[in-house]
């Protein structure tokens, strides 16, 4: 390519200097007086027509026509010398005039092309002097076919060299098709000359009938002519412009209005699919657990609904669901933080996702609890293998922050059939067998219709439990402690007993745990509190003594737990009168040990009210020595399991006189519970136990009995 541009540049540098020769030796022959005023007329009337057409018309070359055609006219009318300058002063004029008229002079061009017409008309030139000698011979002549055949030669020879000229430009220039651009330009060159050589025969008949002047106003009137047109054609075509511009206006204008409609679709078509995004994301959050990204509550019930109708539609079809309930999750949320707990609930989830099919079900519910769908069982028994297999899977240790973490679950299994209409039913008795289990501390439970009646049995007492409460169905037995030293009574344990409207009385064993569950226990003990001390300060005014007789209460360790319990019982000794020190209230080991050091600041609030206070059922619980000396209480309960047994196992009587010595030192008294018999009395005696309690002295006893054993004592 640079080697192309470097002879291409050299080629138009051989023109120059070959155009440059050729005017050098012209103008050594040139005689100006031979210029007359007809030679200027007509080279500045064909400059400003040709820069017209060459700006106005360049695709058709006309203004080619008239440069050629005068050229070779000013050969044959003023002689080679004046035909080559003329050649020279038309095309550079034209193509600068036109380059202005453009804004696009290119001075290379220019000159190239001025050149190569230079070197075409000296050609010209040179051929007609070697065939006619001159010009001025020819014209002599006065002969038509000796103009023809001058015009024709000159028009041959400067289409030749003109030719020749480009076909050097076109081979060394940069087109990528050089024949193909030649022969273009030989083929339009022949019409351009051909007419060039009429234009230049029509101009000599011209000047040989009629005046220059004469031409110049045909000319002039046909400029004017021509101007007329063009001003006409130029105002339609201003006018065709504003209407194309009006009609360019409004098309935008609706171009635009589509844009904007297109728009608009296309952000209805944004709205509708974030608005579908959004839904499915509501929908995701609606049926999937945020912290594991399982399945919810919710979802799970749907699959459940589908199932059951499944199932009632084909009787073959069998599934089962599993409930699961996490052990020591709350112990280790309230001792290692929630946001372990949640990776705990993680890592279980994930755990249960590894080992259920694809088409099973995992789901979690809310807290600790999980459920399961098992789908296509062959045999009732994949539900329990799988149930076992989870359990054991569950209960390996998880690593938390380099800290190992135990946890097991405890499972309840229904089985699907089509007895069940709702889902809640099939996810209620799963549920029922999940607390059955965790009752029984069995790994896992299958669901049995007696579950479901003892299940709404407990329901029926839980509500019966709430109104005996408003009703004042709760009656106080009272066992009688005797001080074992003088075996005499000095005071009761009250015991209540629940004297249902329909099932007569209920044993403590049936509703104590239920109110216990659902939190009734407080509002019922502060009721048993009130009516105990009531009745014992009012049997103190009856049947006074040095030492008033005392009455001792269970406490149980929700009431414990609560906040207002020193108000509750400050206002039972205001309200009754008894003297605090013959209240005693009785909390087991496992109590006071759940949380040991808030355990001995609520013991010692309770000491301030002046009251006494004692562990009961010692030594069945566990409770650690450095921090039984430090509990602010009374007395110790042996159960009576120790107490019953200590004829018969010599442990169990070491057990008994260990817990008395250990009371002794740390100057407590020791109340024995289930003395039977009178070898139990005496040993008891002997080992320094100072109270006892059992049916060797009277059972509990409703408040009539306990007044006549007053009245006799």
């Amino acid at each position: 390519m640079e080697r192309k541009d470097t002879i291409f540049n050299l080629c138009v540098a051989a023109f120059l200097l070959t155009a440059s020769i050729i005017l050098v030796a012209a103008g050594s022959m040139l005689v100006l007086s031979r210029v007359d005023i007809s030679l200027v007329i007509m080279v500045s009337l064909v400059v400003a027509l040709a820069s017209f057409l060459k700006t106005n018309l360049l695709r058709f070359e006309l203004h080619l026509v008239l440069l050629n055609g005068l050229v070779v006219l000013a050969l044959y009318r003023y002689d080679g010398e004046i035909g080559v300058f003329t050649a020279a002063l038309l095309f550079a004029a034209t193509s600068t005039i036109a380059g202005l008229s453009r804004r696009d002079v290119k001075y290379l061009e220019i000159l190239a092309t001025t050149s190569m017409a230079v070197i075409s008309t000296a050609a010209a030139w040179g051929s007609i002097t070697v065939l006619f000698g001159n010009s001025e011979i020819v014209r002599q002549r006065h002969d038509t076919a000796s103009t023809v055949w001058f015009f024709s030669i000159a028009i041959v020879t400067f289409y030749a060299a003109n030719a020749i000229c480009h076909w050097l430009l076109f081979t060394f220039g940069r087109n990528p098709d050089p024949r193909r651009k030649f022969d273009s330009f030989m083929m339009d060159s022949a019409v351009v000359f051909g007419l060039s050589g009429l234009v230049g025969g029509l101009g000599i008949a011209a000047l040989d009938e009629m005046s220059l002047y004469v031409i110049a106003g045909i000319v002039g009137f046909v400029g004017l002519v021509y101007w007329t047109y063009h001003r006409y054609t130029s105002d339609l075509q201003k006018t065709a412009e504003r209407a194309r511009s009006s009609e360019r206006i409004r098309a935008e204008f609706a171009e635009a209005k589509l844009q904007t409609l297109e728009q608009y679709v296309e952000d209805l078509e944004t709205s509708s699919e974030a608005l579908q995004e959004s839904h499915e994301t509501f929908r995701h959050a609606a049926y999937h657990d945020a912290l594991t990204g399982l399945p919810n509550r919710n979802y799970f019930i749907d699959t459940l609904k589908l199932l059951l109708q499944q199932s009632r539609e084909n009787s073959d079809m069998n599934f089962a669901i599993l409930l699961l309930d996490l052990n020591r999750f709350k112990t280790i949320n309230d001792s290692l933080g929630h946001s372990m707990g949640d990776r705990l609930i993680k890592n279980v989830a994930k755990r249960l996702s590894q080992m259920v099919r694809d088409e099973d079900t995992v789901a979690r519910f809310s807290g600790d609890k999980f459920g399961i769908i098992l789908i296509d069982l062959t045999m009732k028994n994949e539900a329990t293998a799988f149930a076992e297999r989870l359990s054991t899977r569950v209960a390996e240790p998880y690593t938390l922050d380099g800290r190992q973490v135990f946890t097991n679950v405890k499972i309840g299994i229904a089985y699907g059939s089509s007895k069940y209409i709702e889902a809640e039913d099939i996810l209620r008795d799963a549920d029922i067998a999940m607390y059955y289990a965790k009752d029984n501390d069995e790994n896992h439970v299958i669901f049995d219709q007696k579950m479901h009646i003892r299940a709404m049995t407990r329901l029926q007492l839980e509500t019966d439990l709430r109104f005996a409460i408003e009703r004042n169905e709760f009656e106080l037995y009272y066992q009688p402690i005797i001080g074992l030293d003088t075996a005499s009574l000095i005071g009761f344990e009250a015991l209540v007993r629940w004297n249902h409207p329909h099932r007569g009385l209920v044993p403590p064993n049936e509703f104590i745990p239920i109110s216990e569950s659902t939190g009734l226990i407080v509002p019922m003990t502060v009721k048993i509190l009130h009516s105990a001390c009531a009745q014992v300060a009012a049997w103190q005014r009856m049947w006074p003594s040095d030492k008033p007789l005392s009455v001792a209460v269970n406490l149980s360790g929700k009431h414990f737990a609560q906040p207002n319990l020193v108000d509750q019982i400050s206002d039972v000794l205001t309200t009754t009168g008894i003297d605090p020190s013959s209240l005693k209230l009785e909390l087991t080991e496992s109590a006071v040990m759940e949380n040991a050091e808030t355990a001995i600041r609520m013991l010692k609030q309770i000491k301030k009210t002046g009251v006494q206070i004692s562990i009961d059922d010692f030594g069945t619980g566990y409770s650690s020595l450095s921090y039984l000396h430090r509990f602010p209480i009374d007395l110790l309960k042996v159960d009576r399991s120790f107490v019953s047994a200590m004829e018969s196992n010599s442990e169990n009587g070491e057990i008994v006189r260990t817990v008395i010595a250990l009371a002794k030192a740390l100057n407590l008294k020791v109340v024995a519970e289930g003395i039977e018999s009178i070898h139990q009395f005496h040993q008891l005696r002997i080992l320094g136990c100072e109270y006892g309690q059992g049916y060797l002295f009277a059972k509990p006893l409703p408040v009539a009995d306990i007044e006549k054993l007053l009245g006799d004592k």
